[in-house]
């Protein structure tokens, strides 16, 4: 594709994710790039890259286009992301020329809002600071109560694109084999600092095309995920319960340490989630995982009362620590959606906490964060279970040490200005 063809596509996508504003950008590209599959795997990721560097400047991109008396459109957002990236507006102007497959002709106030922009860069000393860091407005408040004097530091930090994160699966090798076998494919890994079986990758690299990852050697998962799976404490013969598994990767993760025996049942309210996993775990060499579909009123709960030794609920959240990846997100997310997910976390904590057997322990994370759906969270659990207390993360002796120094109040709070993962938050409580 040329440069002026792959700037079409991306305006054209651009405008496909701001017609579906509730679903997630990734899910629209890639229907996008399937209905195109003339575009070629490198063109897919210039247009990819080039789509979502606007949406990680979405906020200050309209501020700076509304400054410039226009209206906030794609083919707008383009072009000025361009020209307050540094090149000229009449540059990039030549590029909407009409022609075979490239942007329509700019109007002459498109040029004129442009020309504005020339000499700028995507900052000012004028902006607010929710647009300076791309977050909405009525989400600012919550982020200086979680970071104080730190807020600027750890939200500029979201604003970076996100590393790649692997875990090597014990079932298949270790650390060191699958460094050789990714090297072997000309891609260097080193090891992640927090998790004992992580592996990051500089830059993007085609890793699912690969031996090791066709092999079960290794699995996508930022490191910040291992390592909730690591608070699990996941065992041989124990019964395990992940109350909202998805596709799979904890459990994925807690069967790895479980080294195939004992139980894990993967239950969740997604039977397309949960199809998602079956090739997962068949990959990996699992075999001691049975997945169940959470129905309103499930009889199968009744059987499993207080019967499993660790229940893991990765709730339902607003994934604020994600928006590294995910940067369209930060603008679907509402305040009436946090307030929903609050009260539906804690609907799952109270229904996941029945079948803890006693002296079981109770994971709870979220990949946000607010402290409304974390501290908030289980201080509200444990105020209304008087037989759950919480466990000091840093007095547990088979935690990594590593690990147990970044405690905090017997929660582990990651970031990825601090800790270099996605924002997560997990806490450990136990049943008296």
């Amino acid at each position: 594709m040329t440069p002026n063809a792959r700037l079409a596509a991306t305006i054209a996508l651009l405008e496909a994710i701001a017609a579906a504003p509730r679903k997630p950008a990734d899910a629209v590209a890639n229907d996008f790039f399937r209905q195109r599959r003339f575009i070629g795997s490198g063109d897919r990721r210039e247009v990819s890259d080039q789509v979502w560097h606007v949406l990680r400047h979405q906020r200050r991109l309209n501020w700076w286009i509304e400054r410039a008396q226009g209206q906030p459109s794609p083919r707008l957002a383009a072009g000025a992301a361009s020209v307050l990236g540094g090149r000229p507006s009449y540059d990039v102007a030549k590029m909407y020329n009409g022609g075979r497959y490239a942007p329509e002709p700019l109007t002459e106030a498109e040029e004129e809002i442009l020309r504005r922009l020339n000499d700028h860069t995507f900052e000012h000393p004028a902006m607010p600071d929710a647009v300076r860091l791309e977050v909405p407005d009525w989400i600012m408040p919550l982020l200086v109560e979680r970071f104080g004097r730190d807020t600027d530091r750890e939200v500029s930090a979201m604003l970076a694109p996100a590393p790649l994160d692997l875990r090597v699966n014990l079932l298949k090798g270790d650390r060191a084999a699958a460094q050789a076998a990714l090297a072997a494919e000309g891609i260097v890994a080193e090891p992640t600092a927090l998790s004992p079986w992580g592996l990051r990758v500089a830059g993007r690299k085609p890793v699912v095309t690969g031996e090791a990852f066709r092999s079960g050697l290794i699995e996508i998962q930022d490191e910040g995920s291992q390592v909730v799976a690591l608070l699990a404490d996941a065992r041989p013969g124990m019964r395990i319960l992940d109350y909202c598994a998805g596709a799979g990767g904890k459990t994925l993760a807690m069967a790895m340490t479980m080294e195939n025996r004992g139980h894990i049942l993967a239950a969740d309210t997604s039977a397309h989630r949960l199809d998602g996993a079956v090739r997962r775990l068949r990959r990996a060499g699992v075999h001691n995982v049975e997945q169940h579909l959470l129905t309103e009123g499930d009889k199968w709960a009744k059987r499993r009362r207080e019967t499993c030794d660790r229940v893991l609920v990765d709730a339902p959240c607003t994934g604020t620590g994600t928006w590294r990846r995910n940067p369209d997100a930060r603008l679907r997310l509402t305040e009436a959606d946090l307030s929903a997910l609050v009260e539906k976390q804690a609907a799952i904590l109270h229904d996941a906490s029945r079948f803890l057997r006693r002296g079981g322990r109770l994971i709870y994370a979220t990949c946000s964060l607010l402290r409304p759906e974390n501290e908030d969270q289980v201080d509200r659990f444990l105020a209304e279970h008087a037989d759950f207390v919480r466990v000091d993360l840093a007095d547990v002796p088979e935690m990594p040490a590593g690990l147990a120094a970044i405690a905090e109040d017997g929660v582990v709070r990651l970031t990825p200005a601090r800790h270099g993962t996605d924002g997560f938050f997990a806490g450990v409580l136990e049943r008296r």
